[in-house]
């Protein structure tokens, strides 16, 4: 399984908010990404902020994300006065390390985002999404007037992009995942430069 820098900046996020408030589980589409993405171009540099929330949980933090194909570093700062998390990984291989947590190692984005919060998720696609690219040949898109992808369902997410003036990469992302109980998990990702 390819690791990626979405990846990265999702588990941090999660893991300072675990640190904050302990473990929960998060209902989510069970099968994690199997399939290759569709263009391999993986390289940039983003910087900006996230905010996840949920119906137990909020937080927000500013990250800098390093991608280069397949390996990817990922700092996350100011998380409800938590400190820096580092989110480091190449293929076989995620690292995670906090003040709050200690270091965590797993195989996959996916398990590292698991054994550090509990939740489950499809954060490898967020690589591609940030990108305005969907991950998967399955998944649903809509493009704007400029032909710009603006909405893609996939893996149970919707995601929104929005841009600023003509630019082809997004600078905004809203993505959402509808629960069975009809409340939603949402995570907001502005991102300042690229």
């Amino acid at each position: 399984m390819i690791l990626n820098l979405k990846s990265l900046l999702l588990i941090a996020t999660n893991s300072a908010l675990l640190g904050l408030t302990g473990c929960q589980s998060i209902q989510t589409q069970p099968s994690p990404p199997t399939t290759q993405n569709l263009e391999q171009s993986n390289q940039f540099n983003l910087q900006g902020k996230i905010g996840v929330k949920t119906p137990k949980q909020s937080g927000s933090a500013f990250f800098t994300w390093q991608q280069q194909d397949e390996q990817f570093d990922i700092e996350l700062s100011g998380i409800l006065g938590v400190g820096k998390t580092q989110i480091s990984g190449q293929p076989g291989q995620v690292t995670l390390n906090s003040a709050k947590t200690g270091e965590i190692t797993a195989n996959s984005p996916e398990e590292l985002l698991f054994r550090a919060t509990g939740w489950e998720a499809p954060i490898t696609y967020l690589v591609d999404w940030v990108q305005a690219k969907q991950a998967t040949e399955e998944a649903e898109i809509q493009k704007d007037e400029s032909m710009r992808i603006s909405e893609i369902k996939e893996q149970g997410w919707h995601i929104q992009l929005s841009y600023n003036g003509q630019s082809i990469q997004p600078n905004r992302l809203i993505l959402k995942q509808q629960l069975e109980d009809g409340t939603e998990n949402r995570i907001t990702m502005v991102i300042q430069n690229r």
